[in-house]
């Protein structure tokens, strides 16, 4: 015989532990995508953020093909026995500005911004703010 208050105590262990954070974003970013695709004529602006640097790829969904990509790495300032930092809102902007213009380049004006199941918040937010001042709609 099982101990009584044991299936509530579980049930309140489960409702505590809500898993990652990553988890999450990626539960919400399935949400958004069934919603969102790109096309030839607005490709999809799709962002993914790690902890130190940001990504972003020009995807065309009915092709299955990335049009343009950039990241922070490739304008991150090399300090004397130091990695190049991307995780701060300069380099989002930096990085908004330099998308837009390779998009301008490739000939795209119009995209769908898909956030990646991250806040519209902070580096996401200067990203999106940048590409939008560099020339892009969304």
């Amino acid at each position: 015989m099982s101990r009584p208050g044991t299936k509530a105590r579980e049930k309140r262990k489960d409702m505590i532990n809500k898993g990652s954070k990553n988890e999450t974003r990626g539960r919400v970013h399935t949400r958004i995508r069934k919603k969102m695709q790109g096309t030839s004529e607005r490709p999809r602006l799709n962002v993914y953020r790690s902890t130190n640097h940001l990504y972003v790829q020009v995807i065309d969904d009915s092709k299955h093909a990335t049009l343009i990509s950039a990241n922070t790495l490739e304008f991150g300032e090399l300090k004397e026995g130091k990695r190049p930092t991307g995780g701060n809102v300069g380099a989002a902007k930096q990085l908004g500005k330099a998308i837009a213009e390779r998009a301008k380049q490739k000939g795209i004006n119009k995209v769908v911004f898909d956030r990646g199941g991250y806040l519209y918040h902070g580096r996401i937010k200067a990203l999106a703010d940048a590409a939008r001042e560099g020339g892009l709609e969304f």
